[in-house]
């Protein structure tokens, strides 16, 4: 009997069946994934470079180049370790902590380098690609996608409050007629996480859902996503796993700040932290915040501190190869080893 590659979206296998299948790959193999990154990874880079350009142009390319060959570059070494150590670092203990909870058992180095390679991932359309890390786990554990997809949307979900709550301080002060979006979007977000804490009424949502024809085959399979989502945003582990999304995004406003060190600027860590939560936010509308992050951290120092465009265009693009650009190298050099990591004897769920 063989047996048909199974369902990626929902980690259940289709049913075995006597007759004869062809020999087929893997729907998706590290190979697929591979090439897709590279088809992302070369329309971002292409995006990136149209966008500073066009910020050079902007900005007087010469003053920008100038700018560089006189800031500072111990300054951006250290927002690279700030963003490794402090932000990338603690992410992944809280993406480990998370699979344990869920009762999912990864050796550390096996668990590091599926979140590493899921850094790749954050320039794919909609972030979707980051379901690379619930598949690589399913692949080495047999636990299902829908048992794990919870333990990433926590993740991403506790990543965007941290950087909600940090911009949130300071709003009022440097940005008053921002404030009703900044603190409307925590309230929507508040009101969900009380939802989802409420079994009775998440199951009652799930099965009047489940009553609509094109979902209703699909209630076993959200019933048990959200069973897992529980375990996730548990008022303890929500705790948890709030506090490290704390620390590691106000390392990465930190690394901004020092950034304005490399001109001799001293702007306030409280400035910094309300301009790269704010802008980190507002991108998370596109893949990698690519062109709304950029724009914002351009525009923003600007007209709220009075700085000088070309040095504000420098910092821009500094911080945002410090932080994205270096998760997406790192990402891309993990994906080489996903290949190896797959061929591998799956582990026992």
């Amino acid at each position: 009997m063989r047996r048909a590659p199974g369902d990626l979206a929902t980690g259940y296998p289709p049913p075995v069946t006597d007759a004869p299948t062809p020999a087929e790959p893997s729907p998706t193999t590290s190979a697929d994934l591979t090439h897709r990154f590279r088809s992302w990874l070369a329309w971002a880079v292409a995006g990136a470079a149209m966008l500073y350009v066009a910020f050079g142009i902007w900005a007087g390319i010469p003053e920008v180049a100038s700018a560089l060959g006189r800031f500072q570059w111990i300054w951006f070494v250290v927002g690279i370790v700030l963003t490794v150590v402090g932000n990338y670092l603690l992410r992944f203990l809280k993406w480990h902590w998370l699979l344990g909870r869920l009762d999912v058992k990864l050796p550390w180095g096996e668990s590091a380098l599926i979140f590493v390679a899921g850094l790749a991932m954050v320039i794919s359309p909609a972030k979707a690609g980051e379901v690379l890390k619930p598949y690589l786990v399913r692949e080495r554990t047999g636990v299902p996608m829908t048992r794990t997809i919870p333990a990433l949307v926590t993740e991403r979900l506790t990543d965007g409050i941290a950087a909600l709550i940090i911009a949130a301080v300071s709003v009022s002060k440097f940005a008053s007629d921002k404030t009703v979006y900044v603190y409307g979007v925590i309230g929507l977000v508040a009101v969900g996480i009380v939802i989802l804490m409420n079994e009775r009424a998440s199951l009652a949502i799930l099965h009047a859902m489940g009553r609509l024809k094109v979902l209703s085959r699909f209630t076993d399979k959200l019933e048990e996503l959200y069973k897992a989502m529980r375990l996730c945003l548990a008022p303890w582990p929500l705790f948890v796993t709030m506090v490290i999304s704390g620390i590691a995004w106000f390392a990465e406003c930190w690394g901004y700040q020092l950034m304005w060190r490399g001109f001799d600027r001293d702007v306030s860590l409280e400035a910094s932290s309300f301009l790269y939560a704010f802008a980190t936010v507002a991108g998370g509308v596109s893949p990698g915040g690519l062109g709304v992050a950029d724009t914002m951290l351009v525009g923003m120092p600007m007209t709220l501190l009075a700085l000088p465009k070309d040095e504000v265009t420098a910092v821009s693009m500094l911080i945002r190869t410090a932080t994205l650009w270096t998760g997406v190298l790192m990402g891309a050099i993990a994906l080489l080893f996903v290949n190896r990591l797959l061929a591998r004897p799956r582990r026992a769920a």
